[in-house]
């Protein structure tokens, strides 16, 4: 079985390979492709694989434009930190989604359900829809309060208080409107699965942002955007010329 990974961070790449050898050792990586680009021109040249695992966020901007420039006719699995674009997954080709730091687990089971498609008896297309119309009746439900370490004791700390989250020394900080700060043994992914996209973003790697914090936004160099928070942090928050226009979308819906 040929499968291409579309992932731009080479330790996570490697992970989806060590994953397959432990899961499924009848894959074979054909081509690990890091950019949109890159997937472009691949696809364009070779017979399409029999399975693709592709995260949405690349270096030169959003894997869904990949579709809107080629057609890619093989079964799609998204593996990535954001979850807010699991539906437009769905639409390209996609028969699961999976959250990143991405576990044996949630792995097997997607390749479980690609080989279920894969069969010639399984009514493809049918299940497909089925699985869209499941997910569009699924309420994801995110955190509204956390509990901080500290010490021999816990703070709660309620989401809604959260001005910005960013990563220091290996630990993510959390920054209140009160500009109280807090740190979590937590990877900045984690924590963000478990935040409504609806109430943040993620500005890049760095930095998550809540939509209340923001107090306005520079033009910066390059066509990339600065967000300037209420609340003082370390550094500027940049987002990449490739995700303003989905900043955009973000904090005016």
């Amino acid at each position: 079985m040929k499968v291409v990974i579309v992932e731009d961070e080479v330790i996570a790449a490697e992970k989806l390979q060590r994953l397959m050898s432990q899961v499924a050792d009848d894959m074979q990586v054909v081509a690990v492709l890091q950019t949109v680009d890159e997937c472009i021109e691949w696809f364009s040249l070779n017979t399409a694989p029999d399975l693709v695992f592709m995260d949405i966020h690349l270096a030169d901007g959003s894997a869904f434009s990949i579709f809107e420039k080629i057609q890619v006719s093989c079964p799609v699995i998204f593996t990535t930190a954001y979850d807010e674009y699991a539906l437009k997954a769905f639409e390209v080709n996609s028969i699961d989604y999976l959250l990143k730091p991405i576990d044996e687990k949630s792995f097997r089971r997607a390749v479980s359900k690609f080989r279920n498609l894969a069969s010639p008896k399984s009514g493809s297309a049918d299940m497909v829809a089925n699985i869209l119309a499941a997910f569009k009746e699924t309420k994801r439900v995110y955190k509204s309060n956390f509990l901080i370490p500290y010490k021999e004791r816990f703070i709660p700390l309620s989401t809604d208080k959260i001005a910005c989250l960013y990563t220091e020394n290996k630990m993510v900080k959390i920054i209140t409107d009160d500009n109280q700060a807090y740190s979590m043994d937590s990877s900045l992914e984690d924590l963000f699965t478990q935040l409504d996209p609806a109430v943040f973003f993620r500005a890049n790697r760095q930095y998550i942002v809540s939509h209340k914090a923001i107090k306005d936004i520079s033009v910066w160099f390059g066509s990339k955007l600065s967000i300037n928070v209420a609340v003082p942090v370390p550094e500027k928050i940049i987002v990449s010329k490739a995700r303003v226009p989905e900043f955009k979308a973000w904090y005016t819906k």
